[in-house]
């Protein structure tokens, strides 16, 4: 994973990983920053089990939580959870990835302020929680460089920014509008 190209602006580090879920992990976690602002954070983990496992019919299986701040009214789109899940998928085909076994969710929560909090705005999280079984290459070990590049404009996407590199080309591509600074129509 050492080999991937990261975007700008994504920040990562190395994390615990969870222990019971296979006998080898590798995990990380990362936050996409402008200055000091966080837009999106997230986790990624690799799990190899060397015997397989029947639900990921493979060897090896990746696991992310991303999650980023919403302005309210995006919430209010039906269409965003699959246009969320569709900048998973998108991303890991546009770098040509063989992956099967995807599965995860969409969910969208808002939080409204009472009493000594109703200052506050009312706040909406988009979180994605997924997991796919990389297809095996050379030497029976997943390309984990071009899935990282992958997971990041996924992470990217999710805070509102544009796609860049291969994803760049992918027709039907939408992006979250940036929730900093002035929007122009």
């Amino acid at each position: 994973m050492k080999k991937a190209r990261l975007r700008p602006g994504v920040e990562i580090d190395p994390t615990k990983p969870p222990q019971r879920l296979a006998p080898y992990a590798y995990a990380l976690e990362a936050a996409v920053v402008d200055g000091e602002d966080d837009l999106a954070d997230g986790r990624l983990i690799l799990l190899h089990d060397p015997a397989g496992h029947d639900a990921w019919h493979g060897t090896f299986r990746l696991v992310t939580l991303v999650r980023a701040e919403l302005e309210p009214e995006m919430a209010a789109d039906p269409l965003l959870p699959e246009v969320c899940w569709s900048w998973l998928t998108g991303a890991l085909e546009a770098r040509g990835l063989a992956y099967g076994e995807a599965s995860g969710t969409v969910t969208m929560a808002s939080s409204h302020y009472f009493g000594g909090l109703a200052e506050r705005r009312p706040a909406t999280q988009i979180e994605i929680r997924a997991s796919w079984t990389p297809r095996e290459g050379v030497g029976g070990v997943p390309d984990t460089p071009a899935h990282l590049s992958a997971w990041c404009e996924l992470i990217c996407q999710i805070a509102g920014l544009p796609p860049v590199g291969p994803t760049d080309t992918a027709t039907g591509v939408v992006s979250l509008p940036q929730r900093r600074g002035p929007h122009h129509p």
